[in-house]
């Protein structure tokens, strides 16, 4: 009788599909992009205040100008004063000045400081500054 059962099974149709290997893969995949994801985020570390906005479209690297907890000012991630600053954003091609620039400004940085970084990115020329905030959470 047990011969009977093992002809049956060779020349059946198997019904069972082994899926460990799929999760053994999946399982690296995760791995790989939980540790890979904290690296693709741009710019220094600060504490961005949150609003109710949408995200903006984004074709190519922005440019970025931060303003950290302390008050210092960064462009990309070298430390300029507020002259230098100025300078360096005045003497960029106006191709340049046409693209978005981003102002990642610490949320315990005092507004005043915060505006006189926007006005100084306009006088410059830039036509398109924009602030980088958070998504506001729901406390639903």
């Amino acid at each position: 009788m047990a011969t009977g059962r093992r002809q049956g099974r060779r020349h059946g149709a198997m019904g069972d599909i082994n899926v460990t290997p799929l999760v053994d893969v999946m399982l690296v995949l995760l791995i790989v992009f939980m540790v890979a994801a904290p690296m693709m985020t741009e710019g220094l570390e600060v504490a961005l205040p949150e609003a109710t906005t949408s995200p903006l479209p984004q074709t190519k690297t922005p440019l970025v100008v931060t303003i950290k907890k302390d008050g210092t000012l960064y462009l990309r991630k070298e430390q300029l004063t507020d002259s230098a600053l100025y300078d360096e954003l005045q003497a960029m091609p106006d191709e340049q000045k046409k693209q978005p620039i981003y102002l990642h400004a610490d949320k315990h940085v005092p507004y005043g400081e915060v505006m006189s970084a926007l006005g100084m990115i306009h006088r410059a020329g830039f036509e398109k500054p924009s602030m980088v905030t958070l998504p506001k959470e729901d406390t639903k």
